[in-house]
């Protein structure tokens, strides 16, 4: 009878080293595959935008070369300064929003910026519902200013919030446009040469339907060409503008619960993206690493228990002979 469970017990064993040894090999292999940096991605690389891009060409006929390294080298050249859009957003409490909003209104003017949106609308605070006049706007700036009008816009408020400063270097970007623009640029020149030379009607079609191609697509890149210079040339800054009185704790019998509700909203949203974070990775990770060690120790078990009713048997049917033999 030992001799069976010995078996069984090596059995099982076995299997959970072996199921140990997987999901180690597994949790090495997501760690690893997880500092591989793929081409293309990651690292110091220009950023994506938004943008409109060019359409694939149907017809391939007289499809310009790319552009020279000569290209390329001679508009490197003559981008002396990087292209850096920046951007700001910022909250503050101020006292009056309304008049505020007209101040900031006024600031971008006279900097040579303008205004791109601004919203004033009313928000309501406090036990009893009050109303309290807020703020919102969009002002454009000159880049070079943006300090100076972050600090002018900081200027008697009664608090700031928060404040978020990017900027996104968009050089290489820029650079490979204007050396795609000048190939394109040259493939035109060609193409009007060779309208100009061509006789048979078929000939001038063809190229002139080419020629339509390589010009839309020159408009396409003058366009991202001017998006990127404006976006460069002046900054973004988003500006909520929020009434002194809504931000002011509220007190019962001299007691303030803001610092309490704060803390206790604060606790419930780290439980709720820990509990989330502990569904996921149970749901995606541990149950099937679970399943796929119970599935060998449930067959071990069964194997086991077969080879302990053979046993069983054997035994049995040995103790009927002696017991026949006895008689």
């Amino acid at each position: 009878m030992k001799r069976p469970i010995l078996i069984i017990a090596s059995v099982v064993v076995a299997f959970v080293l072996v199921g140990a040894l997987l999901m180690n090999l597994v949790r090495f292999g997501s760690s690893y595959r997880s500092v591989v940096y793929e081409p293309g991605f990651g690292g110091g690389g220009a950023p994506e935008y938004d943008i409109p891009q060019e359409a694939p060409s149907a017809s391939d006929a007289f499809a310009p070369l790319p552009a020279s390294e000569e290209v390329k080298n001679t508009v490197i050249a003559q981008a002396q300064e990087r292209l850096v859009i920046q951007n700001a957003d910022l909250a503050i409490v101020v006292a009056d929003p309304k008049t505020r909003m007209k101040e900031i209104a006024d600031m971008a003017t006279a900097m040579g910026g303008f205004v791109v949106s601004s919203n004033l609308y009313t928000t309501y605070y406090g036990p009893n519902s009050n109303e309290a006049p807020e703020a919102s706007m969009t002002i454009r700036v000159p880049s070079e200013r943006l300090d100076e009008a972050l600090d002018k816009i900081k200027e008697g408020a009664v608090e700031v919030n928060y404040e978020n400063r990017t900027g996104e270097d968009v050089t290489s970007i820029y650079v490979d446009l204007q050396s795609q623009l000048k190939a394109k640029q040259a493939a035109e020149k060609k193409l009007l040469e060779i309208l100009d030379a061509a006789e048979e009607t078929e000939d001038v079609l063809a190229v002139y339907t080419e020629l339509q191609r390589i010009q839309s697509e020159i408009e396409v890149l003058k366009g991202q060409i001017k998006y990127y210079e404006e976006s460069s040339s002046t900054s973004a800054i988003s500006i909520r503008l929020i009434a002194e009185e809504t931000v002011q704790p509220v007190e019962i019998g001299g007691w303030r619960l803001q610092g309490t509700a704060n803390e206790a909203i604060q606790d419930l949203i780290y439980f709720t993206q820990g509990f989330i974070q502990f569904l996921i990775r149970f749901v995606l990770y541990t149950l099937p690493a679970l399943i796929l060690v119970a599935i060998p120790l449930y067959l071990a078990f069964l194997g086991g228990r077969a080879l302990v009713r053979r046993f069983g048997r054997s035994k049995a049917s040995a103790e009927v002979k002696q017991q026949e033999k006895k008689k």
